[in-house]
C-alpha cells in the first residue's frame, strides 16, 4: 500500500502539469481544470491499490480527467456553439479512448492519451504567469500548476504558511475568471511580452531559492532546481527565443556556484573568495551552451538575460578571482543599465565599476542610489557602500554601512556575516560592535525620545513613524553627532517625496522637534532650509461618480453583476454603504422598486436585480464570492441557500477602488 501511495505521488508530480495543460485547453478555466485534475488524481488513489498500477500511469490520469471533463461539460448544459462542439469533440475522443484503453478499473492507458502537448504546457505558462496576477500569486500558481507542489510545499518554499499559500492560488484563479484571461497562444510581439513575464517569474523563484530573503539558511535548493525544471522546459517550448536560452545560461552558471557559497557554518562565501574548484563543472558546460543558442537565435541587440548571461560567462571563465575581467563586466552592465535602467541593475554596475576602475568611482556611484525609494529598505545597498569604503579606509564609516545593512536583511545567515564583517573593522583594542570615539548613536537616541513622559500615544505614535524611518534608512548605530542635513533629506526624498504637503510637514515637524530634543540646533536650523515646508491646499468636497462615470465602470471587465448592482443602488437611491449592504432580499419589494428600509432605485438597478437574486428569496442580497472555509467561525449572517456571507463594506470598498483606480464607495453618492 505505501509503495503504490508513494508511486502515485511520482506519477503525479512528473505528469500533472501536463494534464492540466491539456485540460486548461478543454474547459478554459485554470481552477476548474485542477479541480478535474485532482479528481483523477482521488480515483488513481481509489483504484491502484485494489487494481495494480497501470502500464502507463499518466495515460491513465489524462484519461480519467478528459472524462471528468466532458462529464462537466453536459451537466452544465452549456448552449454556446462552440462548447456544444467542443462537448462533442470530446464525446468522440472518450468513445475512441475505450476502444484502445482499458477502463479505469483494468489497470492500463494507452500512449495516444498522455496528453503531452507542447503548445498546452506553453499556454499553461503563459496563462500561470499572466501579468494580471501579482508576481508573489504567479510564483505561487506556476510552483502549483507546473510545479505540481502542494500549497504545504511551497509555504515551506517561501518560508510563509499554508493558508497564505492557498489564498493567493485561490486569488490568481479568481482573478484570472474574472479578467476573462485568453487561453488562446499569443503571437508576434504579444508573446515576446508573455513570455517576458514568464522569464520573471522563473527568475524570481530561483532567486529565491539562490540568496533566500529571509530564513535562516542562505540557499533554498529545491527553489534553485525547480527554477531551472522551469527554464529548461521553456528553451524546449519556445527554441526560437534568445531571451529565454540566456536567462537559462545564467540560472546554470549562477547554480554551478552553488556548493562554493556558503562555509562550513553556512555563513557566505563571497565571489572572489570561493573555492572555484568547487563549482559544478557541468552546469557551466550547460550555462555555455545555452548561452551559445541564445546567440545563435538572437538578434544583434541582445536582451536583458543575455546580457545577464555574458556577466555570468565572465565569472566563469576566469580562472581565478584575480584574473576576472572586470573592465568587460563593467562594459555588460552599463549596456544592461542602458537597457533595464532599474535602481538594482545601477547598484551592480556601482560594484563592477569600483573593480574596474577603483572603489571611489564605484562608491560614486553608489552614492547616486542612496535617494532611490526602490532601495531604501534594499539591504545590499549599504553592504555595496561598507565594502568600497572598507576597501577605501574608511573603517568608521564601513562598519556603519555593514551594521545597517545587518538591520535591514531578513536572513539570518546574512545578518551574522555582516555583522562579522563590522566587528571585523572595529578599531584595535576596543571591544568586537563597538565605537569608543562615537557618541551618542541614533538609535538609542530615537528611543529616549519617544519614552518621554509628555508625549501622548497619538504624539509617539506620529513621531515614531518619522525617527524609526531614520534609523531604518541611516542606521541606529549612527553617531548622532555626525548626522547631517543632506543625510536627512535623503531620507525624505526616498521615504516621503512624492507625499502631500500634509504627510511631508508632519514629518518635517517631527525630525526637526527630535533635533532640537537631542541639543542639536544647528542641524534644526539646516533642516528647515534642506527639507522646505510644502503649501497644504485646502479639502474640496469629492466631486460625486456622475451615470456617464458610472457606465463606463459598469462596462470593464472585471465587475461582476454583484458589483453592477451595488454601484448603480447607491447612485440612484443616495443610501449609505453600510445600509444597502445589510439588505436582505426578503427586505426588497421588486415591484414598487423599493426596500423596507425606504431605501429606493430606479431602472438601472431594477434591470439588474433579477439576475442577481437567481431565484434567491432570503438572506443577504450581496453575498461574498465564496463559502467560508471549514476554519472558519459560524456565522448567523449566510445565505441559507448557497451557504455564502454577506459582503463585507471592506471587500466591496477594495473592488470599487481597483475599478476606479482608487474612488471610494461614497463618490457614488449623487
Amino acid at each position: 500500500m505505501l509503495d503504490t501511495r508513494r508511486t502515485i505521488d511520482a506519477v503525479w508530480k512528473l505528469e500533472s502539469a501536463k494534464i492540466i495543460a491539456g485540460l486548461v485547453r478543454t474547459v478554459r478555466d485554470v481552477g476548474l481544470a485542477e479541480e478535474l485534475a485532482q479528481d483523477a488524481l482521488v480515483a488513481a488513489l481509489e483504484q491502484w491499490p485494489r487494481t495494480g498500477v497501470p502500464d502507463n500511469p499518466g495515460a491513465w490520469l489524462t484519461t480519467i480527467a478528459r472524462r471528468r471533463a466532458v462529464d462537466h461539460i453536459r451537466r452544465s448544459q452549456l448552449h454556446e456553439r462552440h462548447q456544444g462542439r467542443l462537448a462533442h469533440e470530446l464525446t468522440q475522443e472518450q468513445l475512441q479512448a475505450r476502444h484502445q484503453d482499458p477502463t479505469p478499473g483494468e489497470g492500463g492507458g494507452g500512449d495516444d492519451e498522455s496528453g503531452d502537448d507542447p503548445e498546452d504546457m506553453l499556454r499553461l505558462m503563459l496563462v500561470s504567469c499572466h501579468p494580471v496576477l501579482p508576481a508573489a500569486q504567479r510564483a505561487a500558481l506556476t510552483l502549483r500548476l507546473l510545479g505540481g507542489l502542494t500549497p504545504a510545499e511551497i509555504a515551506r518554499a517561501f518560508l510563509s504558511t499554508t493558508p497564505e499559500i492557498t489564498r493567493r492560488i485561490a486569488a490568481a484563479k479568481r482573478t484570472l475568471a474574472e479578467r476573462r484571461v485568453s487561453f488562446e497562444l499569443p503571437e508576434g510581439e504579444e508573446l515576446a511580452g508573455r513570455l517576458a513575464s514568464v522569464l520573471e517569474v522563473v527568475y524570481l523563484i530561483f532567486n529565491e531559492g539562490y540568496s533566500a530573503t529571509s530564513g535562516d539558511d542562505l540557499m533554498r535548493p529545491g527553489l534553485c532546481q525547480e527554477a531551472l525544471r522551469l527554464g529548461r522546459l521553456l528553451a524546449v517550448l519556445a527554441p526560437r527565443e534568445a531571451e529565454v536560452h540566456g536567462l537559462v545560461a545564467l540560472m546554470e552558471i549562477q547554480a554551478s556556484r552553488s556548493a562554493a557559497r556558503t562555509g562550513p557554518s553556512g555563513e557566505p562565501v563571497l565571489l572572489h573568495e570561493q573555492n572555484r574548484g568547487r563549482w559544478d563543472q557541468l552546469l557551466i558546460r550547460r550555462g555555455f551552451t545555452a548561452m551559445l543558442r541564445a546567440r545563435e537565435v538572437g538578434g544583434s541587440a541582445p536582451g536583458p538575460y543575455v546580457l545577464q548571461a555574458a556577466i555570468a560567462v565572465c565569472h566563469a571563465q576566469a580562472p581565478t578571482a584575480e584574473a576576472t575581467d572586470w573592465t568587460q563586466i563593467a562594459a555588460l552592465y552599463g549596456a544592461l543599465a542602458r537597457l533595464l535602467p532599474t535602481p538594482v541593475v545601477r547598484l551592480n554596475r556601482a560594484v563592477a565599476v569600483g573593480m574596474a576602475r577603483g572603489p571611489q568611482a564605484g562608491l560614486d556611484l553608489a552614492d547616486e542610489l542612496t535617494a532611490e525609494p526602490a532601495l531604501r529598505d534594499y539591504h545590499l545597498l549599504p553592504s555595496v557602500r561598507g565594502d568600497l569604503l572598507a576597501r577605501l579606509h574608511r573603517p568608521a564609516e564601513a562598519r556603519l554601512e555593514f551594521r545597517r545593512a545587518a538591520e535591514l536583511t531578513r536572513n539570518a545567515a546574512e545578518r551574522a556575516f555582516l555583522l562579522a564583517r563590522a566587528d571585523a573593522l572595529t578599531e584595535p583594542g576596543a571591544a568586537p560592535g563597538t565605537d569608543p570615539a562615537a557618541g551618542p548613536a541614533l538609535g538609542p537616541a530615537t528611543r529616549a525620545f519617544l519614552a518621554r513622559p509628555e508625549l501622548d500615544a497619538s504624539t509617539v505614535r506620529s513621531y515614531g513613524q518619522t525617527v524609526r524611518r531614520l534609523c531604518l534608512a541611516l542606521g541606529e548605530g549612527r553617531p548622532l553627532d555626525g548626522l547631517t542635513a543632506d543625510q536627512v533629506a535623503g531620507v525624505f526624498a526616498a521615504a516621503w517625496g512624492s507625499a502631500a504637503g500634509r504627510t511631508w510637514n508632519r514629518h518635517r515637524a517631527a525630525v526637526r522637534s527630535f533635533a532640537l530634543w537631542a541639543g542639536l540646533p544647528g542641524l534644526a536650523q539646516e533642516l528647515a532650509a534642506a527639507l522646505e515646508r510644502r503649501p497644504e491646499p485646502g479639502r474640496r468636497a469629492a466631486e460625486a461618480v456622475g451615470p456617464t462615470r458610472l457606465d463606463a465602470l459598469c462596462a470593464l471587465p472585471g465587475p461582476t453583476v454583484r458589483e453592477h448592482v451595488l454601484w448603480r443602488l447607491l447612485s440612484e437611491s443616495g443610501a449609505g454603504v453600510k445600509a444597502v449592504l445589510a439588505l436582505n432580499v426578503e427586505d426588497l419589494d421588486l415591484e414598487d422598486r423599493r426596500a423596507r428600509n425606504g431605501i429606493g432605485w430606479r431602472s438601472g438597478t431594477a434591470r439588474l436585480l433579477p439576475e442577481l437574486l437567481a431565484g434567491r428569496t432570503r438572506g443577504p442580497l450581496f453575498l461574498t464570492d465564496r463559502r467560508p472555509g471549514p476554519a472558519r467561525l459560524p456565522t448567523a449572517d449566510l445565505c441559507p441557500d448557497t451557504g455564502r456571507a454577506r459582503l463585507s463594506y471592506e471587500r466591496a470598498e477594495y473592488l470599487f477602488k481597483r475599478a476606479s483606480g482608487g474612488l471610494t464607495l461614497s463618490r457614488l453618492k449623487p
